[in-house]
C-alpha cells in the first residue's frame, strides 16, 4: 500500500530493507507491548483517562457479546465510527521507530499490541500480534469466517460466505472475552531477553501481568508512558514522556553504534 512516511535513515523514518550493519546486537528477542498511548499520540481517542471513549460511554452499552445481542445497531455504528477514525490515522514517530528497528536488527523483534488499529502494520511492522483484535476484521458468528475490510457493517448485512444473518461482528475482543494470540504472547515471554512496554496502564489483566512473565524469566523491563503505570514496580526502567520522542531516541542511542 501507500506509504506514509519518507526515506530516511533514522527511527522515526522509513525502515530499512535490510539488516543494518551500524546496529549493536545486544539481545536475541525483543518484545514490545504497545498500548493506546502509543495510538493516542497520532490523534486516537483513549478508551481510559480523563478524556476517554468510556468516560462518556459505559463500555457495558457497547464492548460486551451481550450489548451486540441487545442492541445490535448502537453496538456495530460504535465500532463503524472507530473504524473510520482508524482507517485515517498515520503512525508516529513511536511506531516508526519499532519498525525501524525491526527492518534492521539482526535479532528477533515481536509486537503485541492491546490497540485495533493497525498503525503498526501502516508503519511497516511485521510479527504485529492484536491480541485485543483488529479494528478492520470482521467475523462471522455463524461459518466464523474472518476477513479484512474498512466498510461499515450494517445490523441486517448478510454474512459473504454462508449468507446467514445477523451474524456480523468486528474481530475484537469483548469485555469477559478470551484475549487472542495467547499462545504466541506466552512463548514471547518466556523467551524474551527485553520486553519493552509503551503507552500501557498496566491496569488490564492479562496484559498487565505479561512484564512479570518477562521478568521471571530474566527479561530486561522497560517502560515508556506519560506517568507510571499501575504495574512500574516490575519494570527495571521507567522513561516518562511523550514516546513519539522518548523512543526513537532510546532506539537510536540503544542500538546504533557511533
Amino acid at each position: 500500500g501507500k506509504r506514509l512516511f519518507h526515506e530516511g535513515m533514522s527511527p522515526g523514518s522509513q525502515p530499512r530493507k535490510k539488516k543494518s550493519k551500524f546496529m549493536q546486537f545486544q539481545y536475541r528477542k525483543i518484545v514490545f507491548l504497545t498500548g493506546a498511548g502509543i495510538s493516542a499520540e497520532s490523534g486516537l481517542s483513549l478508551f481510559r483517562g480523563k478524556n476517554g471513549l468510556w468516560n462518556n460511554r459505559n463500555p457495558e452499552e457497547v464492548a460486551t457479546a451481550e450489548a451486540l445481542l441487545q442492541r445490535r445497531s448502537d453496538v456495530l455504528d460504535f465500532y463503524n465510527g472507530l473504524r473510520h477514525d482508524m482507517a485515517k490515522a498515520k503512525p508516529n514517530a513511536a511506531h516508526l521507530a519499532i519498525s525501524w528497528l525491526q527492518q534492521g536488527y539482526s535479532g528477533e523483534v515481536y509486537i503485541l499490541t492491546q490497540n485495533m488499529d493497525t498503525l503498526h502494520e501502516k508503519a511497516g511492522s511485521e510479527n504485529v500480534y492484536h491480541i485485543h483484535g483488529q479494528i478492520n476484521k470482521i467475523r462471522c458468528s455463524h461459518c466464523h469466517n474472518v476477513w479484512e475490510t474498512w466498510n461499515d457493517i450494517t445490523p441486517d448485512m448478510p454474512c459473504p460466505f454462508c449468507r446467514a444473518e445477523k451474524s456480523l461482528r468486528p474481530d475484537i475482543v469483548f469485555f469477559g472475552e478470551e484475549i487472542m494470540f495467547t499462545s504466541v504472547a506466552e512463548d514471547l515471554l518466556r523467551c524474551a531477553d527485553l520486553f519493552v512496554a509503551v503507552g500501557t496502564s498496566g491496569e488490564i489483566p492479562p496484559a498487565s501481568r505479561f512484564v512479570w512473565e518477562a521478568w521471571k524469566n530474566g527479561a530486561k523491563t522497560l517502560a515508556f508512558n506519560l506517568e507510571p503505570p499501575a504495574n512500574s514496580v516490575c519494570f527495571d526502567r521507567l522513561v516518562l514522556g511523550k514516546a513519539e520522542e522518548t523512543l526513537p531516541e532510546f532506539i537510536k542511542h540503544q542500538f546504533m553504534t557511533v
